[in-house]
């Protein structure tokens, strides 16, 4: 399993070993001391499942009270997973970190607590599988408009496309209007 930094070194890109064979392919997707060793916690209390169409984006999400670090990988279909720094004390604070997950990489991406995370589905269909370090509160959730010049996110959306978003995602406020973490 490679553990690779990205340009925030606390989001950390996962590239599982894959063993495959004509019988198909084993790969761990967890591994509590490996994973330790990399600075991810150890205590996920949360697995979540999602199922969304091209150009579905969800996000950008946090919780500004129980904030969840999440361990995120795509099982069906592809994705592009954003992390944006919410910690008003970090050296990155308000920059973000994008990713391709797919079934084909079978990538994995850790966000920990403190950052907004979001995903464009690339691919027709994509399902979408994290682990969560904290317990969803929906009464503490909050979201950041996905397409905020100040973020300055490079969705990869064709030049006509626009992204199919909730109704919550859709009047998110702007980066410089949210609540942010110490």
């Amino acid at each position: 399993m490679e553990f690779v930094r990205t340009q925030i070194p606390d989001v950390v890109l996962i590239k599982p070993a894959v063993h495959g064979d004509a019988r198909g392919f084993f790969m761990e997707t967890w591994h509590q001391r490996k994973f330790s060793e990399a600075g991810i916690p150890s205590t996920f209390v949360q697995d979540n499942h999602s199922r969304s169409a091209r150009h579905i984006l969800r996000g950008l999400h946090y919780q500004i009270r129980q904030p969840q670090g999440k361990l995120v990988r795509v099982v069906v279909g592809a994705v592009f997973d954003v992390a944006v720094d919410m910690r008003r004390s970090s050296p990155t604070f308000g920059h973000w970190v994008g990713a391709e997950l797919s079934a084909e990489n079978r990538h994995m991406l850790w966000a920990p607590a403190g950052f907004a995370h979001g995903f464009l589905v690339l691919s027709d269909v994509a399902d979408f599988v994290y682990k969560c370090t904290d317990f969803w509160a929906p009464e503490h959730e909050r979201s950041l408009l996905w397409n905020d010049e100040d973020l300055g996110i490079d969705w990869p959306l064709p030049i006509s496309a626009q992204p199919r978003l909730s109704g919550k995602d859709a009047a998110a406020p702007r980066f410089r209007d949210a609540e942010y973490f110490e």
